[in-house]
């Protein structure tokens, strides 16, 4: 069925190009790619972000992202502030040493990325795909 091989051709092209570009990001300093993300996200929200929000947002599993979030603090890229009241939700901000370090990743990210794709696909066919993906979000 065309279903099983939209499932499978994703599976293998992330199995495939995540690692080259993982290992690109590591030679520049950023231990995973989701690290990215994860700032982009929390820079777009100026006045943090809360931890189950940026789960919503990435479709990362909590356990995942707080091993994430955890090693990303130490790091000294993000910080963490407890939220007022019961419980143990958290407000995430992006320290200056993290927006510098995304931004200095950045070119390097684009660079890794057009690597494993710009040979296959033309800028108005990756606008196409893009489009059909996002209908496949949740």
């Amino acid at each position: 069925m065309g279903y099983n091989r939209v499932w499978f051709n994703l599976l293998r092209i992330q199995r495939t190009a995540f690692p080259r570009i993982a290992r690109a990001l590591r030679r520049h300093g950023m231990e995973d790619p989701v690290w990215h993300e994860i700032m982009l996200e929390i820079d777009r929200s100026r006045d943090g972000l809360q931890m189950a929000e940026l789960e919503r947002q990435l479709h990362i599993a909590q356990y995942t992202l707080s091993r994430h979030v955890s090693r990303m603090a130490t790091a000294g890229l993000i910080r963490r502030e407890r939220m007022p009241g019961a419980g143990r939700g958290q407000r995430l901000f992006l320290t200056e040493e993290g927006r510098l370090a995304n931004d200095a990743i950045w070119p390097e990210y684009m660079a890794a990325i057009q690597a494993e794709f710009a040979h296959r696909l033309s800028t108005d066919e990756a606008y196409a795909l893009c489009r059909v993906l996002i209908r496949l979000y949740p």
